[in-house]
């Protein structure tokens, strides 16, 4: 299992890249948007480990092999992402200056309202792939993926994308890093959101 969400980790992060390179190269947000939505489509239609993905069912049935997959996969995720973003730099070096701009707002908002912002995305992207698991539906996909990016929410792998292509040129900024690091624990209490209510409800049903 941990050798599965390992690899197929570093495909998810690559086709998260590949959203991103597309989202950075449409002048109309709202077309990039939605094009970025391949990713997860592929993603979900494929079989593929999406940290963002996972975190949210994971906690609606815990089990000690899905918490190892966990940090593997989200290393895989990254390894993927941060690749895809050199190679596309490298191609597309037009991609870099659209990078920066990008991530320079990012951190001139600073990490609380990027935190934020990584919990909405993880809310969006555990409605998107459980929608996807249980009714077999790419409706979540196609409008949730949309809905967070243009509302300027976090994802913490389409960041490490991002932030990687910018850092292609000029001096590497260590707040990046930071955060991509409070981007994963956004869209990880994000992902909880969704089931942890749930549970409550049905709870609260069981008891009346």
């Amino acid at each position: 299992m941990l050798k599965s969400a390992f690899w197929s980790g570093i495909a998810s992060g690559m086709l998260v890249g590949i959203g991103g390179t597309v989202y950075l190269s449409c002048e109309n947000k709202v077309v990039g948007a939605v094009l970025f939505s391949v990713a997860l489509l592929c993603i979900c239609l494929l079989g593929l480990y999406l940290y963002t993905g996972k975190i949210g069912v994971f906690m609606e049935k815990p089990d000690k092999k899905s918490a190892l997959a966990l940090p593997v996969g989200l290393g895989g995720n990254v390894i993927g992402a941060a690749l895809t973003g050199v190679l596309t730099a490298l191609a597309k070096p037009s991609l870099i200056d659209a990078a920066q701009k990008a991530c320079t707002a990012k951190l001139e908002n600073g990490l609380w309202r990027g935190l934020i912002a990584a919990v909405f995305c993880g809310v969006l992207m555990y409605a998107a792939v459980k929608t996807y698991g249980a009714k077999g539906t790419l409706v979540g996909i196609i409008f949730c993926i949309p809905t967070f990016i243009l509302c300027g929410f976090e994802h913490s792998i389409a960041d490490v994308y991002y932030f990687t292509v910018a850092s292609m040129r000029g001096a590497f900024d260590p707040m990046r890093v930071v955060f991509i690091l409070v981007a994963v624990l956004g869209n990880t209490l994000g992902g909880w959101v969704l089931p942890v209510l749930a549970r409550l409800a049905k709870g609260k049903e069981q008891v009346s």
